[in-house]
């Protein structure tokens, strides 16, 4: 949960093409946290961002994998509500190894703008709607501008040097 202790993230991301992925579950919420994500990247100076729906958040992952090659920077939101079945787990597992695998794999930072909430009150609490306490998806699209702004001013998208190797 943010609160005490996060950090105040602010980045240039003028020029960066960003996507956002957002799953269709919970109307009310996502909206909230597509706004959010918007106002976020508007505030980083991203001008245009690509705007995808995608039927859940198990779907987040392979649409972001496909966006990755064409972006600098994506953002991933969803909401996952604890129910009476270990669904909730399977979901919440699938997305959090999916996406991070996109962002390890490709080079592409993933703001994990994904709620994992065990009743629909925490999730309209974290939604940034009036009366929330937070943004998350304005938190998600901000992290993953200053993730690209930090990993272009690294050159970390060219490959990483390896040791040197005595072969034979």
């Amino acid at each position: 949960m943010s609160g005490a202790g996060s950090p105040s993230v602010a980045a240039d991301g003028r020029g960066l093409r960003v996507a956002v992925v957002a799953a269709s579950w919970h109307d009310a919420v996502m909206d909230g946290l597509l706004d959010g994500a918007r106002r976020g990247l508007a505030e980083c100076g991203v001008e245009d961002p690509l705007v995808v729906r995608v039927p859940g958040t198990v779907e987040l992952s392979v649409a972001c994998a496909r966006l990755a090659p064409a972006h600098d920077a994506l953002v991933a939101l969803g909401v996952v509500v604890r129910g009476g079945t270990p669904h909730f787990d399977y979901v919440c597992q699938s997305a959090t190894a999916g996406l991070t695998d996109v962002a390890v794999r490709t080079g592409v930072p993933v703001g994990f703008g994904v709620l994992t909430c065990d009743d629909d009150a925490q999730a309209l609490d974290r939604a940034g709607l009036p009366g929330s306490r937070e943004d998350k998806g304005h938190e998600a699209a901000v992290a993953a501008v200053a993730a690209a702004v930090t990993l272009r001013d690294l050159g970390a998208r060219a490959p990483l040097p390896t040791a040197d190797r005595q072969d034979g």
